[in-house]
């Protein structure tokens, strides 16, 4: 049977900060307390996915750090990529002409519309964001897909308590 929790995608920034060291940093701290919070406390209300593309890039790096990152989701469960999710990602990567760098994000994206994903929650809103979220919904209007919500840790929270509230 379905569940009927929204289902959330784990962008690689949300087990990075989390298992992060603590930052002096004003800004990178409280991304940091609100992450952990919502894992805490949050994240229990939802169905939370990855794909091997948080894996892989969580795999990089340190390697203590990355370990860290791994335990951290080793129990989340996998979608699976497909030829349909690779082919809407070099979409994406032509339409929004991101840096090649920041290629991996049109794959989280991806991934997230055609699994049809509720939330996909990231700090990395360079590329995921408001910026670019004009253009994609309206190519994915056009092209009659689905359309994550794209937001930060802290955002669906603030979404999902206005959205009790009122009865949506």
């Amino acid at each position: 049977m379905e569940s009927s929790k929204k289902k959330i995608y784990i962008e690689t920034t949300i087990p990075s900060v989390i298992t992060a060291r603590s930052s002096r940093d004003i800004t990178n701290a409280y991304r940091q307390d609100i992450t952990k919070f919502f894992w805490e406390n949050e994240c229990y209300k939802y169905d939370l996915y990855i794909s091997e593309y948080v894996w892989e890039e969580c795999e990089k790096g340190d390697k203590a750090a990355a370990k860290r990152r791994l335990e951290l989701i080793k129990d989340i469960p996998f979608l699976p990529t497909s030829k349909e999710v690779e082919e809407l990602a070099e979409e994406y990567f032509r339409l929004l002409n991101i840096p090649l760098k920041a290629k991996t994000d049109c794959f989280h994206l991806a991934i997230s519309v055609i699994k049809k994903i509720d939330y996909l929650i990231s700090w990395n809103m360079t590329h995921l964001g408001e910026r670019y979220f004009n253009e994609v919904a309206l190519f994915n209007y056009k092209n009659n897909l689905w359309l994550p919500r794209m937001h930060t840790p802290d955002a669906v929270m603030e979404i999902e308590k206005e959205e009790a509230q009122n009865g949506v």
